[in-house]
């Protein structure tokens, strides 16, 4: 079986820490169904643009929403065709997660990354070519994956490690699978996408799911230079991956703690869902804005609403700041001119 070289460094353990820490909170969050399909379309979207994006696919976010919404757009069939795929590749993932994960997985995420985008002889089939990886700017050979031959023994002690390997942490364990599978470089095209779900797969099917609501694609688009520089660095040190994944942890722990964020806006605070008695209120924006000021100043004044809302009338956000007052959040002190707006 498949045996990664690394080492724990504080690196790792702090970047484990942000993210044990945020996802305890994500998932015992009180959330209506609104919330949580929000994060999870949410997560799916980034997912699929900057997923596709890194790969030099040309969409905006804005087509690739519209795409998503089954809208037709102007744009190159391939980059629509491969924004469709892997849609459903995020699908499956979601939908495979309490299931053992085998070969035959990673040929069904490969079949669905390169639907109608390579031909049926070589989707879901290890390569049987040698193949280089150039610079895409320079031309020069910058990895040269196993040879063929080795593909198909090299997956299965893959596979093997997936199945396994129960002592690593989930989220080492998915980085660790992230560089391997690329490093194999297992089929003749879509390698990236294939390999950034499969890690994403070993941390779903390992109670890492975090109900849905992250994406790394994001972060890995972001910087994509730093991220194909991390992948390279394990060749720089004989096989080591503890660079590697300093670099993965660092990236879930930075997403993770942007939704722990969030979801803490909605759920305002801990004496004010005991207050409701631990009932989850849905909030618009504009009321989070509004809380989030008096949090702040410690009160809510009818002048600032101009400043505060500077695109719509006094009236709109009065009312915002009465339903607010409805719900049992913020209480009025006051009359006329001098009325202020207070948490309870």
């Amino acid at each position: 079986m498949y045996r990664p070289d690394f080492a724990i460094t504080n690196k790792i353990l702090k970047h484990i820490g942000e993210i044990e820490a945020a996802k305890e909170i994500i998932e015992h969050a009180p959330l209506l169904p609104y919330w949580e399909k929000k994060f999870q379309d949410e997560a799916m979207l980034r997912t699929t643009h900057y997923g596709t994006h890194i790969e030099g696919n040309e969409l905006s976010l804005s087509q690739v929403q519209k795409v998503l919404d089954g809208e037709r757009i102007v744009a190159r069939e391939r980059d629509v065709q491969e924004v469709i795929n892997y849609r459903k590749v995020v699908e499956y993932i979601g939908k495979k997660k309490d299931q053992p994960i085998d070969e035959d997985s990673v040929a069904d995420l490969h079949k669905l990354t390169v639907e109608k985008m390579l031909d049926d002889n070589f989707s879901g089939r290890y390569r049987e070519k040698e193949v280089v990886i150039r610079n895409s700017i320079t031309g020069d050979v910058s990895f040269k994956p196993p040879h063929a031959v080795e593909v198909e023994w090299q997956m299965k002690d893959l596979v093997e490690f997936i199945q396994h390997e129960k002592e690593i942490h989930p989220v080492l364990k998915a980085g660790i699978v992230h560089y391997e599978f690329v490093r194999i470089h297992p089929f003749l095209d879509g390698n990236g996408r294939v390999g950034r779900a499969l890690s994403m797969l070993v941390l779903f099917s390992d109670g890492y799911d975090i109900r849905e609501f992250f994406s790394l694609e994001e972060h890995f688009d972001r910087n994509a230079q730093e991220y194909y520089s991390a992948l390279q660095s394990v060749a720089t040190h004989n096989g080591d991956v503890t660079s590697w994944l300093e670099y993965f942890t660092q990236c879930l722990a930075v997403e993770l703690s942007k939704i722990k964020e969030k979801i803490e806006r909605i759920s305002i605070d801990n004496k004010m869902k005991e207050k409701l008695g631990g009932t989850p209120v849905m909030l618009t924006d504009r009321q989070l804005k509004i809380i989030e000021y008096i949090q702040e100043i410690g009160y809510l004044e009818n002048k600032v609403f101009p400043s505060l809302f500077p695109d719509i009338s006094e009236d709109t956000a009065l009312r915002e700041v009465q339903d607010l007052v409805k719900k049992g959040i913020v209480v009025k002190k006051g009359k006329t001119k001098g009325v202020k707006y207070l948490m309870t």
